[in-house]
C-alpha cells in the first residue's frame, strides 16, 4: 500500500469522481477528502491509498500540476515517516533514580503526609489573622 496526496482539485469534486480520475493510472484502495468539521464542504485535498507504488508514482507523474477548472492539482507519495519513540519519562518529584534519600522516610520511602521536624514555628503563636468575607 502506498499512500498519496491529492490537493488543489476543484471543492465540489466527489470520492467517486476523484477515484476515476486516479484509477486511470493504478488501483485505488482508499480515499479520504478531508472536509470542514461544522459545514462538511470540502477543503480540496484528499488522502488515497493505491495497491502498488508502480501505479501511485505513475499518478504522480501523469497528475502533478494539470490544471483542472481554475486549480491546479498537486499529487504526491505521502512517504511514510519511522515512528519516533517517545520522548523519556520525567520525574517530577524532585528526586533523580540516583540520589539517596534521607533516612528519616517510613520504610515505605513516602513520607506524604507525615510532619517534618526539622520545621519550628514562630515563637509567638498568636492566630493568623484572617481575610474578611466578600459582601454578595
Amino acid at each position: 500500500m502506498v499512500k498519496l496526496f491529492v490537493g488543489g482539485f476543484p471543492l465540489d469534486m466527489t470520492e467517486l469522481d476523484l477515484v476515476k480520475i486516479i484509477n486511470l493510472h493504478g488501483e485505488v484502495s482508499t480515499i479520504k477528502i478531508v472536509r470542514d468539521k461544522k459545514t462538511r464542504i470540502c477543503k480540496g485535498y484528499a488522502f488515497l491509498e493505491m495497491k502498488d507504488r508502480e501505479g501511485a508514482e505513475n499518478a504522480v507523474i501523469a497528475l502533478d500540476g494539470t490544471p483542472m477548472g481554475d486549480r491546479t492539482l498537486n499529487v504526491k507519495i505521502n512517504e511514510e515517516n519511522a515512528v519516533k519513540p517517545p520522548p523519556p519519562k520525567r520525574s517530577f518529584g524532585g528526586y533523580s533514580s540516583n540520589t539517596n534519600r534521607s533516612s528519616s522516610s517510613s520504610s515505605s520511602g513516602s513520607s506524604y503526609g507525615k510532619s517534618n521536624s526539622s520545621y519550628k514555628r514562630p515563637a509567638d503563636d498568636t492566630p493568623k489573622a484572617k481575610r474578611p468575607r466578600r459582601a454578595i
